[in-house]
């Protein structure tokens, strides 16, 4: 299958012209999705049409054309999915979320196991390091709690430590959590955390993943799914973080995509980086210390709330 037999508008054929510019090594991957959605067809861009008419206009050109081989390969990609049962999207789709609309690196093909029309609930996410403190772990696990309780989606990656500790306390007071994972849904990371995404599915969550769905885990596709676990968050809220942490990155990509970014006073009062995102801040935009719950649901921003959007 090459572009010349793909259709604009059909959805398979925007699925695997989707697939093929994802898996070229001519466009940046975080710009993509904003591409696709600006020419309106991965299919047109696939074809090499927009570059055409950008040089027509007398600029050069955005990206080489690319390889029927990879066009080949992305059909037999799409065509494998059919083993499984999570749900595909790209950019074009309707039931693309609509919190990822509004973010400028939105990614291009999302991939969700479980409910989706959770991910069209109001939520807030909890990151934090991987190796947290028993501190950490209950700070966590308490706020987790007490927005559960108010009906919030709690979002976080699935990953050990502050995360795991979201997503358990979330289940526990039978709220619903969105795992945003750095791998393909084939795949669980950690392996100890493999029960934990089962039940986040079967109590009503979902687990939602930018990459093909056997994509191993690997260090360059975390921070991609913090960008998307931004996007799909209204607030941002760091529990723990060291000065390499991707929920620092987190915290930095939330305040560009003009969200409230919320970080514990233990936080702020241990790291340079922390008080200087309250301080001075990423282009606008403050963190603000929590100091409690009520804080935060105050300032739940309903501009960031479709009205397709409900409480959980």
């Amino acid at each position: 299958m090459t572009a010349t037999t793909l259709t604009s508008g059909v959805a398979h054929d925007e699925l695997v012209a989707t697939v093929a510019l994802l898996q070229s090594s001519t466009l940046v991957k975080t710009h993509l999705g904003a591409l696709i959605e600006n020419v309106g067809s991965a299919v047109e861009l696939l074809r090499d049409s927009f570059a055409q008419t950008a040089a027509a206009a007398g600029q050069p050109e955005l990206f080489e054309p690319i390889p029927e081989a990879v066009q080949s390969a992305a059909a037999n990609e799409v065509a494998s999915w059919s083993e499984y049962a999570y749900h595909a999207s790209t950019v074009l789709d309707c039931s693309y979320p609509d919190m990822l609309r509004t973010i400028f690196n939105r990614p291009p093909l999302l991939f969700t196991e479980g409910d989706a029309s959770v991910l069209n609930t109001v939520g807030v996410a909890i990151v934090g390091t991987r190796k947290a403190s028993t501190l950490g772990i209950r700070r966590a696990t308490k706020l987790a709690r007490e927005l559960g309780e108010r009906k919030l989606t709690i979002v976080s990656g699935l990953a050990a430590g502050i995360d795991s500790a979201a997503h358990r306390a979330a289940l526990d007071v039978g709220a619903r959590t969105i795992a945003v994972v750095g791998t393909g849904l084939t795949k669980v990371y950690p392996k100890e955390n493999t029960l934990l995404a089962r039940e986040i599915v079967a109590k009503g969550g979902a687990l939602v993943s930018q990459f093909l769905p056997r994509t191993a885990p690997h260090s360059g596709n975390f921070p991609m799914r913090n960008i998307t676990m931004s996007g799909l968050s209204v607030i941002t809220v760091v529990v723990e973080a060291s000065n390499t942490s991707g929920a620092r990155m987190q915290a930095r990509v939330a305040l560009e995509h003009g969200r409230s970014v919320f970080l514990l006073q233990s936080l702020v009062e241990q790291h340079t980086w922390a008080r200087e995102m309250v301080d001075v801040g990423v282009r606008g935009m403050r963190a603000r210390v929590l100091r409690d719950v009520e804080e935060l649901t105050r300032n739940l921003n309903p501009s960031f709330a479709p009205r397709a959007f409900a409480i959980a």
